[in-house]
């Protein structure tokens, strides 16, 4: 590979690659989550200036804007990547939302079982080429590591997900009573896989969870539309449908990336398509030539991925001052 190439590829760029063994199958069948969820990339300088504390008995990253609470603030729910809330990129990322003015509350969605992290292989980092064994055994160790990331998806349901965004929802709701108050709601923010949840929580509760909110309210007095999310935003989402969309009642932006098999570009056209004629409010932007993963802050070389970042998060951020 060349030198531009290497500057230029992420290990989020991976999400589509399958690992095969030379004289083999390929190892998985269809999209599943690659690198770009599961380890940072090279962080920027600096460290996080939040922390990481409990809600409901659940560990969260909250990080706060610095004159809060002298001055108002606005709650925003951050749903990461598979990488968690432990991940220092992720962190830093909540932490340019604090700095624009909101109270960022990130959940670890995963119940304490992030995705399990990559390591380094020797042969790949030394700069010499890999010989045949070196590749065949490289190929065994990269199909192993694809099991156990399709392993640890298959845990992560939506069945376990969800109850445990809602449940840190309603904790943040008493504890910071006055940031959702000063926003008239709660605003939200998904990077990959927490990108099809901000969707979630802008649409229809499915199941035992709707069914639960919406008798809670009903003995409050509450009415609800259904969106659990004043307004949305969404930085290349993972697996998300077509009905997911569908469902969709809270304003959205998206940011996604060209030929995404995570986001396909099928799904992202008819998905746009459905909210034009619907009149749900929304934006959404294509950013090619960028690997999955891209908006999260990282140390790309490649300038154009950095301008992309700053762009995608441009967005996002004014998408939800303005909503």
């Amino acid at each position: 590979m060349a030198d531009d190439e290497v500057a230029t590829k992420a290990p989020e760029s991976d999400a589509a690659e399958q690992t095969t063994i030379p004289g083999d199958t390929p190892a998985q069948e269809g999209p599943t989550l690659g690198e770009h969820c599961v380890t940072d990339r090279p962080s920027p300088a600096g460290e996080p200036t939040g922390e990481i504390s409990k809600i409901a008995d659940i560990d969260v990253y909250i990080t706060k804007p610095s004159d809060y609470p002298h001055l108002p603030s606005k709650l925003l729910l951050f749903l990461s990547s598979g990488s968690g809330i432990k991940s220092k990129n992720n962190q830093l990322q909540a932490d340019k939302y604090a700095a624009e003015g909101f109270l960022v509350v990130m959940p670890d969605q995963f119940g304490g079982d992030p995705a399990p992290n990559s390591t380094s292989d020797p042969a790949t980092d030394s700069g010499n080429a890999p010989s045949l064994l070196d590749k065949v055994k490289l190929g065994v160790a990269e199909t192993a590591k694809s099991f156990m990331l399709d392993m640890w998806l298959a845990r992560q349901t939506q069945e376990k997900v969800l109850p445990i965004i809602q449940k840190v929802i309603e904790g943040a709701k008493e504890e910071f009573a006055d940031a959702v108050a000063n926003g008239d709601g709660i605003y939200a923010v998904g990077y990959c896989f927490g990108g099809k949840y901000v969707l979630l929580l802008g649409a229809e509760l499915p199941d035992t969870v709707a069914k639960g909110q919406a008798l809670k309210d009903e003995e409050q007095g509450i009415t609800k539309s259904g969106a659990q999310i004043r307004a949305g935003a969404v930085a290349h989402g993972t697996l998300i449908t077509q009905e997911d969309i569908e469902k969709l009642k809270a304003p959205i932006s998206l940011a996604c990336t060209e030929n995404d098999p995570l986001f396909p570009d099928e799904v992202r056209s008819s998905g746009e398509k459905f909210l034009v004629e619907q009149k749900i409010n929304h934006e959404m932007r294509v950013y090619p030539g960028v690997p999955h993963g891209f908006a999260v802050v990282g140390e790309y070389e490649d300038a154009k991925i950095k301008e992309a970042q700053e762009a995608a998060f441009e967005q996002m951020i004014q998408w939800l001052k303005s909503h």
